[in-house]
C-alpha cells in the first residue's frame, strides 16, 4: 500500500520547483538531473563543475538534513532484486539519452517553459510508469 501525503508532498514540490528555478537564475542552467550528473564525468567543457557538484551533494544531503530536523528516518524501500534493478537502471539510462532529457529536465523545468517536446516525453514517461507499475502490481503480483 502507497502511503498517502500530501504536505510532504507539497513541500517538496515547492523545494524542486525553488531549485529549479534558482539553478535557471544562478546558473542559467535547466535543471535536468541527469545531464547535471553526466557533466560531473570529464570532459569538463566549462566552469560550471562546482556548481553541479553542488547541487548533486544537495539532492543527497536532503534526505539525511529531513532525517537530522525531523528525528525521524528517511524510509526508501529499493528491490533487492539486482538483475532488475541493473535492468532498470539501464532503460532509465536509455530513455534519458533517447528523450533528450530526464523526468526533471522534462516534467518540472520543460513544462513550466511550455515545451511541446517536453509535454511529449512527460505524457510518454508517465503513461510507461503507470503501465509498469500496474503489470508489476497486479499482473506479476510482485
Amino acid at each position: 500500500m502507497t502511503e498517502f501525503t500530501p504536505i510532504a508532498s507539497t513541500v517538496g514540490g515547492v523545494l524542486i520547483g525553488l531549485s529549479a528555478v534558482l539553478l535557471m537564475a544562478w546558473e542559467g542552467r535547466i535543471a535536468g538531473i541527469s545531464g547535471i550528473a553526466a557533466r560531473l564525468l570529464p570532459p569538463y567543457l566549462d566552469g560550471a563543475f562546482r556548481s553541479r557538484l553542488g547541487f548533486v551533494i544537495g539532492l543527497v544531503a536532503g534526505p539525511l538534513a529531513y532525517a537530522a530536523v525531523s528525528g525521524t528516518d528517511v524510509v526508501q524501500t529499493v528491490s533487492s532484486n539486482l538483475p532488475l534493478m541493473a535492468l532498470a537502471g539501464l532503460l532509465v539510462g536509455f530513455g534519458s539519452v533517447y528523450g533528450n532529457g530526464c523526468t526533471s529536465g522534462h516534467g518540472v523545468c520543460g513544462l513550466s517553459r511550455l515545451s511541446l517536446r517536453s509535454l511529449v516525453a512527460t505524457l510518454t514517461f508517465m503513461a510507461t510508469a503507470f503501465a509498469t507499475v500496474f503489470a508489476v502490481r497486479h499482473v506479476l503480483g510482485v
